[in-house]
């Protein structure tokens, strides 16, 4: 690698860290590329070369913060292994990410931004929806395979997904509960996991 390009990667990272204290700390709607470029200390000019609108630098945090929680997992099916165990590791996933303070303190200023201006910030709520299509592809080749009855499942990861966030993400959220300490997103997800399959599983 070049040293141009290493110096070019050091200020991405710069940008998207100083994004996301902007963000955290002044919410979407106030903060400015303008600021974010004197917080990375870059041009405005190096800021929009690198994300030509705040809604993508927002989702490519989204993106990062995503990867760092999952370490690149596979969650694809597995026609070979039991279900529960499968999903069990997708739903850890899960719970690590709704623990994560950084994604809940942006999720914070996704749904302000979404209250004051709900047609620009739709791409910023969907590219977080985006993150959740991976279990209604599972449960889609889990039917297809056989094994789980034919829901929507669009519809059965809705509920699934829910059952998570009334513990782990509305009550941090809305409250500003502490995150769920590991054993207590274990029962969660243990419980949720009996629920679904006890209702879509078939024998």
């Amino acid at each position: 690698m070049t040293a141009p390009q290493r110096l070019t990667d050091r200020k991405r990272a710069a940008i998207i860290q100083a994004a996301i204290t902007e963000f955290r700390a002044n919410g979407f709607d106030i903060t400015s590329m303008d600021k974010i470029a004197a917080t990375a200390g870059v041009s405005k000019r190096t800021v929009y070369n690198h994300f030509p609108s705040k809604e993508e630098l927002f989702a490519e945090i989204l993106n990062q913060l995503w990867a760092r929680v999952t370490g690149g997992q596979e969650t694809a099916y597995r026609p070979d292994q039991p279900l529960r165990e499968q999903m069990r590791v997708m739903l850890a996933t899960k719970m690590k990410m709704l623990g994560d303070d950084n994604f809940l303190d942006l999720a914070r200023v996704a749904i302000a931004a979404t209250i004051h201006s709900p047609e620009r910030a739709q791409n910023m709520v969907a590219q977080m929806g985006k993150r959740e299509e991976d279990l209604t592809v599972w449960i889609r080749n889990a039917q297809a395979d056989g094994r789980l009855k034919p829901v929507d499942p669009g519809f059965a990861a809705q509920q699934l997904q829910g059952m998570l966030k009334s513990f782990a993400f509305w009550p941090q959220i809305s409250m500003g509960l502490p995150s769920l300490p590991p054993e207590q997103q274990s029962i969660v997800v243990e419980s949720a996991l009996d629920m679904f399959l006890a209702c879509y599983q078939l024998p």
